[in-house]
């Protein structure tokens, strides 16, 4: 409902708009043809208040302030709402004031990323195209210094216990999730602390989920940042993506899910993240859970809940890897594997082609001179590639380690990074005809290797191979899935 008081500006912006608006609890969004206009609503909930025009002018100059670097072409100004004195009411002007609109492009309802998961729309390109979206959105932001980061998310945790409560989902649930959460976030202030230190905490976007992201000009774009409450999005950059992949894991499976965790960390090289998961994971679905509840009723929140319960409780980290000469299908192996191993979302894939990308400062895709592929580059790539391994399983995520290991040193190497975790190794072996097809047909992809890379490769003694040796001229997942004990059932 519209509050009484705005009635006048709403129907202005109704007017101009030529349609009846979107409405939240906080705001309502009329969509024309050439331009959408925000109307913050003058309510005060505890957790915002936007009751005055003060407060309303504020919160949108901010909202513009915070969005408009990551999506120029959305976020235009903010214009008041003008009053004359015979009463009529228009945008602009040096009149009266009696509010204050969000000028914004209109984008098509079809082209909010929650409506293209709910049409099955969320394929490998657009999966990849979020990841990226996330990283550049923090990569933009600076490091904000001096923050107290367990303590921080304590009072999160502590402020959505309390609003759960309120919304009506079961006390005993509630105070078990909250004890159980409590307890990870003690065990992992060192991790917390050190993050922050490191410039992993930034004000970040606050609220990154489906709704939130949407396809702009061909490119999906962050919009509608966390305005009201500079606490709430001064956060870890990973407890930010923590809600995407919440919702993704929700909305659309653990593959896609998956998908957007290894790609932004194959950019981001931030491996460290996956230690916290769990419990961030699990803050964000119960955010969602009390979300859901108090405006459609307990029910609706009880899945989230049940999910921000299981994500506090992940299986032990394993590690795997994945080796043998080009076109063997490694990464494919790998990425089909990775969402049914491990703690949620799935393994971390290490992929030693994205890190060589990623130590020259290039993009996956991007190709590279010859002069990427020195021994030495070679030699600092297995290092990060091992060292990132060692990283994540020490937090307790699993990992999948997808490379050549041509060498006996190299496998040898990755073995050693396991750390007191199970290890799988597996080798991919095909027809040379099928190697040298698969190659020359790759298009897109992290690896820079064509056919004479493979013959060169092929031509050089791997020395023992202790690892399965695995038939991959065929798909060798269901083969490796079962040698692992994996559960058909799993998601894959």
């Amino acid at each position: 409902m519209m509050p009484a008081e705005q009635a006048g500006a709403a129907a202005l912006l109704r007017h101009l708009a030529g349609a009846e608006p979107i409405e939240t609890h906080v705001s309502a969004v009329f969509v024309g043809p050439d331009t959408a206009f925000k109307l913050k609503k003058a309510v005060a909930l505890g957790f915002l208040d936007f009751s005055t025009l003060a407060a309303r002018e504020r919160f949108l100059r901010r909202e513009l302030e915070i969005n408009q670097p990551a999506a120029p072409a959305l976020y235009r100004d903010v214009v008041p709402v003008t009053r004359a004195p015979d009463g009529r009411l228009a945008l602009g002007g040096e009149r009266e004031v009696v509010d204050w609109v969000l000028r914004m492009a209109p984008v098509p309802p079809e082209d909010f990323l929650d409506a293209v998961a709910a049409r099955g729309g969320l394929d490998g390109s657009v999966l990849d195209a979020i990841a990226d979206a996330a990283f550049a959105l923090h990569a933009a932001l600076p490091p904000v210094p001096g923050l107290d980061a367990p303590a921080e998310l304590g009072r999160v945790l502590a402020g959505n216990r309390q609003a759960a409560l309120a919304a009506g989902l079961p006390p005993a649930r509630v105070a078990a999730l909250a004890a159980a959460a409590e307890a990870t976030l003690a065990r992992l202030a060192p991790l917390l602390a050190a993050r922050a230190a490191a410039g992993r905490v930034r004000r970040c976007h606050g609220d990154l989920h489906l709704g939130n992201l949407c396809l702009l000009e061909g490119r999906v774009t962050p919009f509608d940042a966390l305005e009201f409450d500079e606490a709430l999005a001064t956060i870890d950059t990973g407890y930010d993506l923590a809600f995407l992949l919440m919702d993704l894991d929700h909305r659309v499976g653990r593959a896609a899910a998956n998908r957007v965790l290894n790609r932004y960390v194959a950019r981001s090289g931030d491996a460290g993240l996956t230690a916290a998961l769990p419990v961030w994971l699990s803050m964000r679905a119960l955010i969602r859970a009390h979300v859901l509840s108090r405006a459609k009723g307990p029910g609706s929140g009880l899945p989230y809940l049940a999910r921000a319960e299981a994500m506090l409780a992940p299986p032990p980290p394993r590690l795997v890897a994945v080796g043998g000469l080009q076109g063997t299908g490694k990464s494919r192996l790998a990425r089909g594997l990775a969402p049914g191993i491990g703690a949620a979302p799935g393994a971390l894939v290490l992929r030693s082609d994205e890190i060589r990308k990623r130590q020259a400062g290039c993009a996956p895709e991007q190709r590279l001179p010859a002069a990427a592929y020195t021994p030495e580059a070679s030699m600092a790539v297995f290092r990060e590639l091992t060292d990132l391994a060692a990283e994540a399983l020490h937090g307790g995520h699993a990992v999948i380690a997808d490379a050549a290991f041509l060498r006996p040193e190299e496998r040898a190497a990755i073995e050693a990074a396991r750390g007191g975790a199970p290890f799988t190794g597996f080798w991919l072996e095909a027809p040379p005809e099928v190697l040298r097809a698969r190659v020359a047909a790759r298009r897109g992809d992290a690896s820079d290797a064509d056919v004479a890379v493979l013959a060169a490769a092929a031509a050089r003694d791997p020395g023992p191979i202790t690892w399965q040796r695995v038939d991959a001229a065929t798909d060798p997942l269901p083969a490796v899935r079962n040698a692992l004990g994996l559960n058909p059932d799993d998601p894959c």
